[in-house]
């Protein structure tokens, strides 16, 4: 006889919901009580396992986090190459489109929690380092030419195009409508992970530039 499933637990419902909930209509037009009745439970049951709305945003921030910070680690043994680049910004909008409303609320929700903010500013440091660490390997293997302060650049705006590309996107596709139907709109990786190499393709040389190029060729 199968095993059967186990019931989702009360907090795990809480989350997925809120997250479902904030990601189709943005985080500021959802309150604990949309929590609540969504879920069929009263207010009290949710405030038992979290304090307030930005109890339950820290926990689904921690679940971002948890799922990036393995990503910036940096590839063992071997140099960088164009693809790690590439598999990086992929696996990295990933995460970032599954926990969108957090982006798209960025200034709203780190203007109100200190704490939250600082760790938010101290992943994009760690996000901004592995782009260099990567550059300077493909510096070192002869892919890229670019200098430790043109790196530094290319790196900080590769976090700032990554960090506001799902808000550009979602602006430049709406055509009136409502929030959830602006959010409804298609959210392309590689069209995004393309945006962020654009901004490295000119100090690539040899085969990295031509996979960009051929990249780009699916977006003009």
């Amino acid at each position: 006889m199968p095993e059967r499933k186990r019931p989702r637990r009360t907090p795990q419902r809480i989350l997925e919901t809120s997250l479902a909930l904030f990601n189709r209509f943005g985080e500021p037009h959802i309150t604990t009580a949309d929590i609540a009745d969504e879920m069929n439970i009263s207010p009290g049951n949710l405030y038992y396992h979290f304090r307030n709305k930005d109890d339950i945003i820290g926990a689904l921030y921690e679940a971002l986090e948890a799922g990036i910070m393995p990503l910036l680690a940096l590839p063992d043994r071997r140099g960088a190459s164009v693809e790690d680049l590439w598999l990086l910004l992929h696996l990295l909008f990933e995460r970032m489109r599954e926990y969108r409303f957090f982006y798209r609320d960025l200034d709203e929700i780190t203007s109100r929690n200190r704490r939250l903010a600082a760790r938010f500013a101290s992943l994009t440091r760690r996000g901004e380092n592995t782009v260099i660490e990567l550059c300077r390997g493909l510096v070192a293997a002869g892919e890229m030419r670019a200098s430790e302060r043109e790196i530094a650049a290319l790196a900080s705006n590769a976090m700032l195009v990554a960090t506001y590309w799902m808000s550009f996107q979602r602006i430049s596709t709406h055509h009136g409508g409502d929030a959830a139907a602006g959010n409804a709109a298609a959210i392309s990786l590689d069209r995004a992970a393309y945006q962020v190499l654009a901004l490295i393709a000119p100090y690539l040389v040899g085969d990295g530039r031509a996979l960009i190029e051929r990249l780009g060729e699916n977006y003009l």
